[in-house]
């Protein structure tokens, strides 16, 4: 079988040794397809290839109608919003995620963060500290965990809500020390700190809204390391119009990126790029995982992390 890596933000230098060496040990030949600027050269890649591993990079309709012989595109990462499920289903394509492979890097830029913004962007005036302050989480999958686990060296109480997880299996998730929120509303009535991590879905867009900001302290902080879609941006530039000491960090840049800038400099912070993942061992973690999950499923057909 033919592996392509597919990467307009490549993985690191080791990262791509090593998974290449697990596909070639299992008898596949490897390919990879990094830095690319163009849909072209992607459809072009995917032409003669049986199984993609990518990371941010789009696999739509037109992607899998060009791959005549793909069976799997295992995405390095959480998130798969980026493939097209349901053309991949139509076509009998098998798409895979790797999850919790990232969470840890993305739970530490949480916090480098909310240390940045708490200090002012380092700008040398008073700033505030994180202990005792209190850290709610909006979603609790993995990286939601890992942030949970980090904030116990901080001394900041955690809260949690999750629109997938009832009360009760919440509060059974007892060696994260999270004390489970009833709504999302009580959620940010009770924090200082909103981390958000939910996932992209029909649902969920747009689900951070006004009304729901409105209830957070007039010095809260909104963190969002997960998608920017999960929100309504002009709300929220509403929101920081109105309170002066309202602080927004992202790892998704906005669309209205140059509006929030001018407005509120000292204030709000985005990474140039997706950065959550951007570490090497992030990269190693997600690129071997899904390296792993391409030979099994080859091997004996396995799908345990098939989302689609």
């Amino acid at each position: 079988m033919k592996v392509l890596l597919a990467t307009s933000k490549p993985f690191a230098a080791q990262a791509v040794q090593r998974i290449q060496k697990i596909i070639e040990s299992a008898g596949h030949s490897f390919t990879k397809l990094e830095n690319y600027t163009d849909k072209a050269q992607l459809l072009d890649a995917v032409k003669d290839v049986d199984a993609v591993i990518i990371r941010s990079d789009l696999i739509d309709q037109e992607v899998m109608e060009a791959a005549s012989n793909l069976k799997i595109v295992v995405r390095a990462g959480a998130g798969y919003d980026n493939v097209n499920l349901e053309a991949a289903t139509a076509r009998n394509i098998c798409v895979m995620n790797t999850p919790g492979q990232n969470a840890n890097a993305v739970a530490e830029l949480v916090f480098g963060m909310m240390i940045f913004m708490q200090r002012n962007q380092f700008d040398g005036s008073v700033g505030r500290e994180l202990k005792n302050r209190r850290l709610g989480l909006y979603a609790f999958g993995n990286v939601a965990k890992m942030v949970a686990k980090i904030s116990r060296g901080f001394d900041m109480p955690v809260y949690a809500y999750s629109p997938l997880l009832t009360h009760e299996d919440l509060r059974k998730e007892g060696e994260y020390g999270v004390i489970a929120a009833y709504s999302n509303i009580e959620l940010f009535q009770s924090c200082d700190f909103i981390s958000l991590h939910m996932p992209l879905l029909e649902e969920t867009r747009d689900c951070v809204n006004y009304e729901l900001m409105s209830y957070m302290p007039e010095d809260g902080m909104l963190i969002n390391t997960a998608r920017k879609e999960l929100l309504v941006e002009e709300d929220l530039i509403r929101l920081m119009e109105e309170r002066p000491l309202f602080q927004y960090a992202t790892d998704v840049k906005p669309d209205r990126h140059d509006e929030f800038l001018a407005k509120f400099p000292k204030r709000y912070f985005t990474t140039p790029k997706k950065s959550g993942a951007q570490t090497t061992d992030a990269n190693i973690n997600s690129g071997l995982a899904a390296a792993k999950q391409i030979v099994a499923f080859f091997d004996n057909g396995d799908e345990c992390y098939r989302v689609n």
